[in-house]
């Protein structure tokens, strides 16, 4: 008979703050499969739920989702409109669950871009989940790494053309506060699902010290003991940060 997964005691002490994620894999779950690449997004929902849950358990303060890039804009229009509806229906159905569970919701991104019905959804359900305090959530959704620094290099030299900022106050500390993510830490640990060795574009500027985990598992097969397996490895890292 097969045990439920648990953390062991060191991983449990030197758990990260903050998990971002690459879910990735979803279409290849899918073609593997002989079925549609939105059953992969569907089944992919299901690994979402798992892994917020799972979090949220062991004490994880912040987990980032990586869910839907600025180049999955150019996407076939078919899956683009399927995988909003995906998106529109999660938040919405996935709230007493998320209630439940104490977790509250955030979003980064250009937002705007995405469909009304989707921003009024993730408007009612960030609300909803506002005074929740345990696990935040943080979906990035219309998300690139290279657009996220272009505008906040813009709203910087906005603010050196109007006379409100001097360049030479330019700093570490003042880019963040100009990142979509200026009320998040930076993440301690960076998973990606399914082998590629790659960044996609994701959180360029707030991963420069993460620790990096890459798993050969699928998103839509990644769940609780994959996540797991991931929080075990970075215990077994030792952060330097650039020292000794």
């Amino acid at each position: 008979m097969s045990t439920a997964p648990h953390l062991s005691e060191q991983a449990k002490e030197t758990l990260p703050t903050h998990v971002a994620i690459i879910m990735d894999g979803n279409g290849r779950w899918a073609k593997a499969r002989h079925l549609p690449r939105v059953e992969g997004h569907r089944n992919g929902v299901e690994s979402v739920r798992a892994i917020v849950r799972a979090a949220g358990e062991v004490g994880v303060k912040y987990l980032t989702l990586y869910a839907f890039s600025v180049e999955n804009w150019n996407r076939p229009k078919d899956e683009v409109d399927t995988l909003m509806k995906y998106l529109a229906r999660f938040l919405k159905n996935e709230i007493g669950e998320l209630n439940k569970n104490n977790v509250r919701l955030e979003a980064i991104g250009q937002i705007y871009r995405l469909p009304e019905f989707v921003q009024a959804q993730l408007k009612k359900t960030k609300a909803a989940l506002a005074k929740n305090n345990g696990l935040t959530l943080i979906l990035a959704l219309s998300y690139g790494g290279r657009t996220e620094l272009i505008e906040a290099i813009r709203s910087i030299g906005d603010k050196i053309k109007d006379g409100k900022l001097d360049p030479a106050e330019i700093n570490e500390q003042l880019i963040s506060q100009h990142l979509y993510t200026s009320n998040y830490p930076d993440p301690d640990l960076l998973i990606r699902t399914s082998g590629e060795m790659r960044l996609s574009n994701f959180l360029l500027w707030q991963i420069s010290y993460a620790e990096l985990v890459i798993t050969p598992t699928l998103w839509p097969d990644f769940r609780k003991p994959q996540f797991f397996a991931a929080l075990e490895e970075y215990t077994r890292r030792h952060r330097r940060f650039g020292l000794v």
